[in-house]
């Protein structure tokens, strides 16, 4: 059977905003145009790819399957078409991203603006989230991440700061109130205010002096997910409800006003910078291997 690049198209642009609407947006097109391009697509294959309701839409164990296959394939097609992009003046299409929260926060503002002003005709496309995620399966250019969680048979390009460090922090009521720690082990009498990722996973809290590494579970009143509600940690550390542990760059403009002080500042613990990955198996479309470029240029 042949299916029409168009619908498969279509299929995976639903697949991937789990609805018509959303798949609309994303595609360019209409719900409507969307949902006959599917009805086409699953009537030529003879198989149901979705399972339908009035509130949501669901992928079978035939759609995820064909997800699974089409979209790297997709990928390698409008690479191959984006070869003709070499022959612009401007590169020009559109670079999809997918970083963590807080690459949103702390790498990509000094990064954005002067690409998006080199390369006017390109659109960049964000996509915040703090989960693993398969760059290619996901529909995706390239993505940022940490050392520790990047994909194989990626290539990495340095991207942000090269050095970070994580930091511990509360109001200074606070700690006036509750005493100021002296050693981690200290915080296991304090209040704390903890990050949870999408896996479920509560990473401990880790500080380092002098060749001494001390991991602690802290407990506390308030536990967030780590990406979106984080901000909900630093408002309550700076409401005096406890200590906060996160990244020293995200806590520096309230360190350096005094709404937060410093906790163990001589044990926070340094670690590599982030990097831009994508994959090493298919063309460069235009508008990544400009953003690849610009982000060298920078060093």
């Amino acid at each position: 059977m042949k299916a029409a690049l168009g619908d498969l198209n279509a299929f995976v642009a639903v697949a991937r905003a789990r609805g018509f609407r959303d798949g609309a947006r994303l595609h360019g097109a209409s719900a409507s145009g969307l949902s006959e391009a599917v009805r086409r697509l699953e009537t030529g294959l003879g198989v149901r790819l979705f399972n339908r309701s009035t509130r949501s839409v669901a992928l079978t164990e035939a759609g995820e399957r064909l997800l699974e296959r089409l979209s790297p394939a997709l990928s390698e097609v409008e690479a191959a078409l984006d070869v003709v992009n070499t022959f612009r003046e401007r590169p020009a299409g559109t670079l999809r991203l997918n970083v963590p929260v807080s690459a949103v926060r702390l790498v990509l503002p000094a990064i954005v603006p002067a690409f998006l002003a080199a390369y006017p005709d390109i659109r960049l496309e964000v996509t915040a989230e703090d989960g693993f995620v398969d760059v290619l399966a996901g529909g995706f250019d390239a993505g940022i991440r940490y050392d520790e969680r990047l994909e194989q048979d990626m290539i990495a390009v340095p991207i942000g700061p090269r050095v970070q460090r994580f930091a511990a922090a509360a109001a200074p009521f606070y700690l006036e109130r509750c005493g100021r720690p002296a050693h981690p082990r200290d915080l296991l009498s304090h209040a704390c205010l903890r990050g949870r990722f999408s896996s479920g996973t509560m990473f401990p809290w880790e500080f380092e002096r002098a060749g001494e590494t001390v991991m602690i579970e802290p407990g506390g009143p308030l536990v967030v997910h780590v990406g979106p509600a984080t901000d909900l940690a630093v408002d309550a550390a700076l409401g005096g409800t406890g200590i906060v542990y996160l990244f020293e760059d995200w806590l520096r403009p309230f360190l350096d006003s005094g709404a937060l002080e410093p906790v163990l500042e001589d044990w926070w613990p340094s670690f590599s910078g982030p990097f831009l990955y994508y994959s090493g198996r298919r063309l460069l479309p235009a508008p990544l291997r400009a953003f690849v470029d610009f982000i060298k240029a920078r060093g």
